[in-house]
């Protein structure tokens, strides 16, 4: 299975991480450390593998003149 680079999950855009994982277990030790990063992370899974879709949560917008 070649999965998509991006996804589209509650109107957010989510980008592939670019790797495949056969356990969730593995999935998620991966999320937690994406979410420490504050990136929104989404588990999907497909042909018995998992990926991982992230989105960076932008907190502050710096406006340099």
């Amino acid at each position: 299975m070649s999965p998509n680079l991006t996804v589209i999950i509650q109107g957010k855009k989510f980008m592939w991480d670019g790797q495949v994982f056969d356990t969730r277990d593995e999935c998620l030790r991966l999320a937690e450390a994406y979410r420490s990063d504050n990136f929104e992370v989404q588990l999907v899974e497909g042909d018995a593998k998992f990926f991982l879709y992230t989105r960076r949560v932008v907190n502050e917008v710096v406006a340099s003149t």
